[in-house]
């Protein structure tokens, strides 16, 4: 596993959009819901929570996709690669897709939530596993035992 340097940049698959991200992210997740599925075309999705002071858009224009509703799924406009979620009622946060990183290799979920509906062969190497999603007051606590191993990484760059 590698180590989280920031900043860090990333984008899309043909590169039309390009971001920065310059804060390390509160939490890291797979969602195993249907939606997230559908959406990735895979088993899961993965995210990594940034706080959005951290994280900026240096290129491009992502547009809405996936559900045009309250929760904004980004893509490109080009490739339409899904590349992160500004989910409803969380402005304070971005949920980046952690592959669109250049340098993904640090990123490992911390939890897995919505695990009724998973794929049955479908793992991960999360610590923590809901079959929904977390309670509201746990997050405190799941925030701080993730970012605890941010503490001691070297300045960033």
């Amino acid at each position: 596993m590698g180590q989280l340097t920031l900043p860090q940049d990333g984008g899309c698959r043909c590169g039309d959009v390009r971001f920065t991200i310059s804060a390390p992210p509160l939490l890291a997740m797979a969602c195993h819901c249907t939606g997230c599925q559908r959406m990735s075309s895979s088993a899961y999705s993965l995210s990594a929570a940034i706080p959005s002071d951290g994280f900026e858009v240096t290129k491009g224009d992502p547009v809405i996709g996936g559900l045009h509703g309250a929760t904004r799924h980004f893509f490109c406009p080009t490739c339409m690669t899904w590349m992160f979620t500004r989910p409803e009622g969380m402005d304070w946060l971005v949920n980046l897709r952690p592959t669109m990183l250049d340098d993904p290799s640090w990123f490992t979920p911390f939890i897995e939530v919505w695990t009724w509906e998973k794929l049955p062969w479908a793992t991960t190497a999360a610590v923590h596993s809901y079959e929904t999603l977390p309670a509201m007051e746990e997050f405190a606590g799941l925030t701080e035992a993730y970012s605890e191993q941010f503490r001691d990484a070297p300045p960033s760059a």
